[in-house]
């Protein structure tokens, strides 16, 4: 085995301590909607942690370790420009601020209002299809991570009987991650998602900073400055003919930031827990800061787990890594156990426990958020829109449950049998626009535009999917196919938005309310908007800080906008620079080690001012959620006028 007695209790007191927080909080969940939506109590630190860490999975570290240990530094500067897009995106608001408006407990649930009932349950449907074939490969990655990485035989045997070590940590995983969900539902499972962020926080910066002293700058320029010509990891204008990951990857995914917010719905409960559309969006702009630490670990450790695969002074461990994935057997799954089992070799005893528990809780947080995601969507969504009445809140409760056991019936199943033919972030891509590609024009067109019709919602949905079925059906039978799953994902949403335009435009519809989805004006929802400033200044409001605004939220705001506008001013100067002159790898190289560091510093910083807000964040959600009234019609159900 790879690890150590110390580096095994440690993992063992994170599980506890996991298990715990569960034991303390599902007390609070008394309600469908706590369980769906933490009773909408989550303020902006809990918000943002919690869902970073939901969202960023074992399967996601795997997989950006796999893309960067291939393209190295240059995509990160691409990077840069993205956060002009990111930053207007986060300060506006744009799509959850309105979303939470609408109070809708699932973003088809907001379909019906917008739309019809028939288009929820298709777009539903579409969610839940397209998120288990999604979710699907999860136990599997990770499971094999953890077998690889901690070096546990592929057999073992218990009173006589010659047990798979590979299914059988599968459904340990999936049932620890099942087991949160049922305890407290999205109460427990956004807490615990806290704690755990909290705690890969610090290992996200130990563990890259550990490595670059052990490898050194020096090998590291050696080896990436050796580079063929058009193959750069330093030089981001000299990647022609990086696959995959290149300048083509990026631009895809800028539009995506903008297009697709909210679309993909593995998070879905967050997008509804926050007890204002202030705190949702707030939470957007600190997910800027909190992303810092662990885009740390995801850049700069496959960088180095590389340069241990390719120096002359590390030719032992490379030889020993290179015997144990040439037994891998798959193709697919080596290049992503590449840097994993790198790991094993360099990281001393206690720091190799820590990842490990990293891991385990990156795990857990993924699969209870999605399991709890996937298992509720077909229920409020696919099945309780045919119902003339509501369920029991207990009923609700015990259905929701039981398709929670379904979906994770069916990932189990899926990951035993699919082989995977090509890099994880491209199957997410392709995957994940079987509903994103279409929903959102969808979601934009019903939040912005009173003249989107339910017609065009259809239209587009469906030229969405049909392109990313048919992008994922040619990829898993021609995986040299010359479209990879991002530019399948690219197609979608370009054909899927103006299909909605058009169609809305050919039929003259009744012009919509918008005031009343978003509850505005005489709608207004008492409480649910804290006004601080009646009529802010003109200076305020040009850089998206209204009425609710305090002291502190400009604060953050000028922040914000401040170290954006210097990232944008680094990339615009390094760009036109680069365009007009020779820039060798030696300038390159500087660049990155003053990037790294400085991003060490921040790191560091976010970590403590996220844990204090957070802790202050899960005190008034706790308090409240102890003493608040419920609603027992509050379940999703929607009530036509007559």
């Amino acid at each position: 085995m790879n690890l150590t007695a110390l580096d095994w209790g440690i993992v063992a007191f994170v599980y506890v301590f996991l298990v715990g927080g569960v034991l303390v909080t599902k007390k609070y969940m008394r309600s469908v909607a706590d369980f769906l939506a933490a009773g909408r109590t989550a303020g902006r630190y809990i918000l943002s942690v919690s869902q970073g860490m939901a969202a960023v999975g074992a399967i996601t570290i795997v997989a950006n370790l796999e893309m960067n240990f291939r393209a190295g530094f240059a995509m990160s500067w691409w990077g840069l420009s993205m956060g002009l897009v990111v930053l207007v995106v986060a300060v506006s608001g744009w799509v959850i601020y309105r979303f939470r408006s609408t109070r809708s407990l699932t973003l088809a649930e907001f379909f019906e209002r917008r739309y019809s009932r028939s288009f929820r349950v298709f777009a539903g449907l579409i969610a839940f299809t397209a998120g288990l074939v999604n979710f699907g490969i999860f136990p599997s990655v990770g499971a094999r991570f953890f077998m690889y990485f901690a070096g546990l035989p592929p057999e073992f045997d218990v009173a006589g009987l010659t047990l798979a070590t590979y299914p059988v940590t599968m459904a340990v995983l999936l049932a620890t991650a099942l087991w949160f969900v049922y305890a407290g539902g999205q109460v427990a499972v956004i807490i615990t998602d806290f704690l755990q962020g909290l705690f890969a926080n610090v290992v996200f910066v130990v563990v890259p900073v550990y490595l670059l002293l052990k490898v050194r700058w020096d090998r590291l320029a050696e080896v990436l400055s050796a580079a063929p010509p058009g193959e750069s990891r330093i030089n981001p204008f000299d990647t022609t003919y990086i696959e995959d990951f290149n300048l083509g990857y990026f631009l895809i995914g800028v539009v995506g930031v903008i297009y697709g917010a909210l679309s993909w719905q593995g998070t879905q409960a967050y997008n509804t827990s926050a007890r204002s559309a202030h705190e949702a969006k707030m939470g957007g702009v600190l997910a800027m800061w909190r992303g810092m630490p662990q885009g740390l670990l995801m850049l700069l450790v496959p960088i180095l787990a590389s340069i241990v695969m390719q120096h002359p002074d590390w030719a032992g461990t490379a030889g020993g890594v290179r015997e144990v994935l040439d037994g891998v057997g798959n193709e697919s799954v080596a290049k992503q156990l590449q840097t994993p089992m790198v790991l094993t070799r360099l990281l001393p005893a206690g720091l190799i426990g820590m990842f490990c528990a990293m891991m385990l809780a990156a795990f857990i947080s993924t699969h209870d958020t999605y399991l709890h995601s996937w298992g509720s969507i077909f229920i409020q969504d696919v099945i309780m829109p045919f119902r003339k009445q509501r369920y029991a809140p207990q009923q609700h409760l015990k259905v929701l449950r039981w398709s929670i056991l379904g979906v994770a019936g069916f990932i189990f199943l899926f990951s035993l049998v699919y082989e995977p033919t090509q890099a994880i972030l491209l199957y997410f891509a392709i995957t994940g626009a079987i509903f994103a590609g279409g929903s959102g024009a969808v979601i934009i067109g019903g939040l912005y535009w009173k003249r989107g019709t339910t017609g065009a919602a259809w239209a587009s949905m469906i030229t969405g999917s049909s392109i990313a079925v048919g992008g994922l059906i040619v990829r898993h039978f021609h995986d040299d196919f010359p479209i990879n799953g991002q530019q399948f994902w690219g197609l979608a949403m370009v054909a899927s938005a103006v299909v909605y335009v058009l169609v809305s435009l050919l039929v003259r519809p009744r012009v919509y309310d918008l005031d009343r989805l978003l509850h505005r004006g005489r709608h207004r929802v008492r409480d649910e908007q804290v006004v601080v400033e009646e009529r802010p200044g003109l200076g305020w409001r040009l850089f998206g800080m209204g009425q609710e605004f305090t002291r502190r939220d400009k604060v953050l705001y000028i922040a914000t906008y401040a170290w954006t506008f210097l990232q944008i001013l680094v990339f615009a100067v390094g760009t036109i620079y680069s365009l007009t002159h020779d820039v060798g790898n030696g300038p390159w190289l500087t660049y990155w080690r003053i990037f790294i560091w400085v991003n060490v510093v921040l790191s560091v910083i976010v970590i403590a001012w996220f844990t204090v807000g957070g802790v202050r964040d899960v005190r008034r959600m706790t308090r409240t959620l102890a003493t608040m009234e419920r609603d027992e019609t509050d379940d999703g159900m929607v009530q036509r006028e007559a």
